[in-house]
């Protein structure tokens, strides 16, 4: 089941994406459904969605907005978290943070709910005084059961879904504050959507795979798979120190192909556009501005 938060005429609410990619109206079948994601996946609704899915309408002219618009706390984000990416990285000048090619444990940094915008939404590169904005496809974790010391072994039970996540990043000012915070989380500067695939659509583990295109340009592509820490590992870690809660996003890592791996750096100007597809998720699609 893919899950969107949408809007119209009539308000904000929850819809389900058909297998055309026409959003459902699910209040419109079951007034008692949670409008916001957030109470839908605290709440534990997930099979009243279903079952509405399956006689709601569908939503004419509906715009569909980031799942999550507005995340309870910081969106998690790992660096480094593929072998090629993180060699580019190292390599590119920009690595201000360490001297190891390949992290010996996920390096984890937040991006502020302020950042997050929706698909088709345009990236401000115009709050970036360094002209340094670089796009970072991924694929994010959305937490469904939270919880504190979860083991990796019990990582997936505590996993709603997944969705796609750009984490643009002012590049320049990531190397200037070392922390990274600064650089990547600028308002609009973490482009989501456009739908939650559920885990048990997806699969345990999830074979996703993920491709960046730039200007119809492809840039990145890698399953994750790929991943240097996996999903259990990075679940483990953060629920380690901090609770993690339902509505929680992990953005796993970007692999190999920003714009900081070319010589030289292929920095985003107004009017590209950035295209991420995850085959199960969608595609999530903006435009520089």
């Amino acid at each position: 089941m893919r899950l969107v938060t949408f809007k119209d005429g009539n308000g904000t609410r929850i819809g389900a994406l058909d297998d055309t990619g026409q959003v459902l109206d699910l209040a419109a079948a079951d007034a008692s459904l949670p409008r916001d994601m957030l109470a839908l996946i605290a709440g534990d609704a997930l099979a009243a969605a279903r079952a509405a899915a399956a006689t709601a309408p569908v939503a004419a002219g509906a715009t569909i907005l980031a799942p999550i618009p507005r995340p309870a706390k910081n969106i998690f984000c790992v660096g480094k978290n593929y072998h090629e990416h993180a060699k580019e990285f190292a390599s590119s000048g920009f690595d201000a943070t360490a001297k190891e090619v390949v992290p010996e444990a996920p390096v984890v940094f937040s991006k502020p709910p302020t950042s997050v915008i929706g698909p088709h939404d345009p990236i401000p590169s115009y709050l970036d005084s360094s002209n340094s904005t670089d796009y970072e496809g991924e694929i994010a974790v959305v937490i469904g059961k939270g919880g504190r010391g979860i083991s990796e072994a019990d990582a997936y039970a505590h996993i709603f879904g997944y969705t796609i996540v750009n984490d643009v990043t002012a590049r320049t000012l990531q190397h200037k504050h070392r922390q990274w915070i600064l650089g990547k989380g600028i308002d609009g500067y973490c482009p989501m959507g456009p739908a939650i695939v559920t885990a048990d659509a997806a699969g345990v583990p999830p074979k996703l795979s993920i491709s960046t295109w730039v200007n119809g340009e492809l840039r990145q592509r890698a399953s994750i798979d790929d991943l240097i820490f996996g999903i259990p590992t990075l679940i483990a870690t953060i629920s380690a120190a901090i609770t993690l809660e339902p509505g929680d996003i992990i953005a796993t890592g970007t692999p190999a192909g920003v714009g900081i791996g070319f010589t030289p750096p292929k920095f985003l100007k107004p009017g590209d556009r950035i295209r991420i597809e995850v085959p199960g998720i969608g595609v999530l699609e903006n435009t520089v501005a």
